[in-house]
């Protein structure tokens, strides 16, 4: 039996050119990059490329990119690097019900330090209302967070025009692009964006390794503290091999971001058209328009999220009830929580996510064991 992988979202293979473009940073070119001598000075000359690739990617300035652990990381930089920098300004951030658990965790721990945190709803579709953004703004805030495309559900937000207002009202606005980075074309410039997350591990690359964009001039104080690595804004020695494979996987998902959006799109149409052919009852959550391609919600009413997931891996199937992070958790997702689905559709939810080696006889084959097992109940 073929194994299928559609779990894209929680974490993605390695391509074999950034395994290649990783392998002689862990064989040869060994130099730390803070050392004065030639051998440090030839991998201080990769990091800097490297760096000057990522910011091309989300059309930045190299200097306003940090390398960090991941999206995790990034988002803790962010939030509690601007709010404690800023503190003189207000105490007050905004987000929403829907963010990754490295934001809405990382809220949680600012309020335990005495900051503000407004939690904003989202519609049934899981998009954040513009106009609700706007009436939270408070003469004390110091910064918006909102997610660029979420990771459950696949919808995408009003990021521009969030942007937009943020700048227009002197707020600071963050955006975890984790999940929409190499999917969606990200443009910090035209989007207004101030800082945003990205990660390695989802587009490819490897695991423990992405960035924090922070536009030139925004204070944001470490928390991490040692050497002067990252202009003294994050110590520690960098992770070279890492970062070098970040890079590469970042510029194959950009160069070849409109080709892979539309086999997403194609995959997916496929898998509700057998799901159609079959007869099977299912319900699509998250944005019937505003989506990324390559995620996937979908309720099975009459059925259990935890048996179906079991279920599809003894089929072969490897798919998520939600964010990777809270594997292991029975708690229903707090993304479709958020977005008042019926009990039915709460209960039954699964994330099918495509990405790099799925082909159309891969995702026929899924759709087929999944309504076996659906019709079969």
């Amino acid at each position: 039996m073929q194994e299928i992988y559609l779990d894209h979202a929680a974490t993605t293979p390695v391509h074999p050119e950034v395994l290649e473009a990783m392998l002689p940073y862990y064989r040869d070119m060994h130099g730390n990059p803070s050392s004065m001598h030639r051998f440090g000075q030839r991998v201080r000359h990769t990091v800097d490329e490297a760096r000057s690739i990522i910011a091309r990617c989300v059309n930045a300035e190299p200097g306003e990119i940090i390398f960090t652990s991941g999206g995790t990381e990034a988002d803790n930089m962010a939030l509690i690097g601007v709010m404690t920098a800023n503190r003189d300004k207000g105490k007050h951030l905004i987000t929403s019900q829907i963010e990754h658990h490295a934001v809405l965790h990382t809220c949680e721990y600012l309020e335990s330090l005495g900051y503000e945190v407004t939690y904003l709803p989202v519609d049934e579709t899981g998009r954040v209302a513009v106009e609700d953004v706007a009436q939270a703004i408070r003469p004390d805030t110091v910064m918006i967070s909102i997610m660029f495309g979420n990771n459950e559900v696949g919808t995408l937000q009003h990021i521009g025009k969030i942007g937009k207002l943020a700048k227009e009202r002197g707020v600071y606005f963050h955006t975890d692009a984790v999940q929409a980075f190499g999917i969606e074309e990200v443009d910090v410039k035209r989007l207004h964006v101030d800082l945003l997350s990205i990660s390695a591990h989802k587009v490819n690359g490897p695991k423990g390794v992405g960035s924090l964009y922070a536009r030139r001039g925004i204070k944001i104080a470490s928390y991490i503290h040692g050497g002067n690595q990252e202009k003294k804004r994050r110590a520690g020695t960098e992770n070279v091999a890492g970062i070098v494979g970040f890079a590469r996987a970042a510029e194959l998902a950009i160069n070849t971001r409109e080709e892979r959006r539309a086999h997403y799109e194609k995959l997916r149409r496929m898998m509700m058209a057998v799901w159609d052919e079959q007869s099977v009852d299912y319900v699509v959550n998250g944005h019937p328009k505003f989506y990324m391609p390559h995620i996937l919600n979908v309720s099975f009413p009459g059925t259990k999220t935890e048996a179906m997931l079991m279920k599809l891996d003894i089929a072969g199937v490897a798919a998520a009830s939600g964010s990777a992070c809270m594997s292991g958790s029975l708690e229903i997702s707090h993304v479709l929580r958020a977005m008042n689905l019926p009990e039915d559709r709460l209960i039954s939810a699964i994330r099918f996510s495509f990405g790099y080696g799925n082909t159309e006889e891969q995702v026929r084959e899924a759709a087929e064991r999944i309504a076996r097992i659906v019709n079969k109940g």
